[in-house]
C-alpha cells in the first residue's frame, strides 16, 4: 500500500501588486505547504515577471 503525503497541500499564490494595478495578465506560482504547521493562508516574496520586481504574493483559494 502506497504511503499518502499526509499534511501536505498545494496552493496557488498570486501577486497582489500587479492584482491592484490594473494590467492585464497575472503572476502565479504554485508551491506546497504543510498544513499542520501553517493553518492560515501564506505570503511570500517572488518575483513577478510582468512588473519585472520583487512582489509578495498571497496565497488564493
Amino acid at each position: 500500500m502506497a504511503k499518502s503525503k499526509g499534511n501536505r497541500v498545494q496552493v496557488i499564490m498570486e501577486c497582489t501588486e500587479h492584482k491592484n494595478s490594473g494590467m492585464p495578465g497575472t503572476s502565479r506560482y504554485i508551491t506546497t505547504k504543510n498544513r499542520k504547521n501553517t493553518p492560515d493562508r501564506l505570503e511570500l516574496k517572488k518575483f513577478n515577471p510582468i512588473l519585472k520586481k520583487n512582489t509578495i504574493h498571497k496565497e488564493i483559494k
